[in-house]
């Protein structure tokens, strides 16, 4: 579910491998529709590794709730779970292949942080710099109104062997 797509974006799911690009895909629709592509990197991996925690760490579900907001010059995401335990910064040997994700997010974002959620759960969170991102974002060049109709497309048609005209297998569209 999205809600009220201008400056606020909510997706509940369970914390599995194929949803985490889903959202991912869902986080970056979402930066490009506010046009703040400059973040969608060091978001898209902040979310990532909350994410990745909740599937590896949460108890006694993986259902969690992410929250994307953009509020004057910040954007939040933030992800909900389930579980009360709080998630710490560990140091890990430099030979470990995880242990890592909170580090990360701390080093892209600008600030982080968890609060619990209840008795029973959890949100962990970090914050980008929008109003750098504007300013970085490209200006799209504003649309050509044509004074007469514009022929974008040719249709083109291919008789197959056995096939009457008019019931032609496949049409494809090519532009012009």
């Amino acid at each position: 579910m999205i809600s009220h797509p201008s400056r606020h974006c909510t997706v509940e799911l369970q914390a599995l491998p194929s949803r985490i690009g889903q959202v991912r895909r869902i986080l970056s629709a979402q930066l490009r529709y506010w046009h703040m592509d400059a973040l969608i990197d060091r978001a898209a991996l902040g979310l990532t590794e909350l994410l990745s925690n909740v599937h590896r760490h949460a108890q006694p579900d993986k259902v969690c709730t992410v929250e994307i907001e953009l509020l004057l010059d910040r954007l939040t995401v933030s992800v909900r779970d389930h579980d009360p335990r709080l998630p710490e910064v560990r140091d890990v040997e430099s030979s470990a292949t995880s242990g890592r994700g909170l580090a990360m997010v701390a080093a892209v974002s600008e600030s982080w942080g968890v609060r619990p959620d209840g008795e029973s759960g959890k949100v962990v969170w970090f914050t980008l710099p929008a109003a750098s991102a504007a300013l970085a974002a490209p200006a799209r060049p504003p649309r050509r109104v044509a004074e007469k109709p514009v022929r974008r497309f040719v249709e083109v048609e291919a008789v197959a062997e056995g096939h009457r005209a008019g019931h032609v297998p496949a049409r494809s569209a090519v532009g012009s």
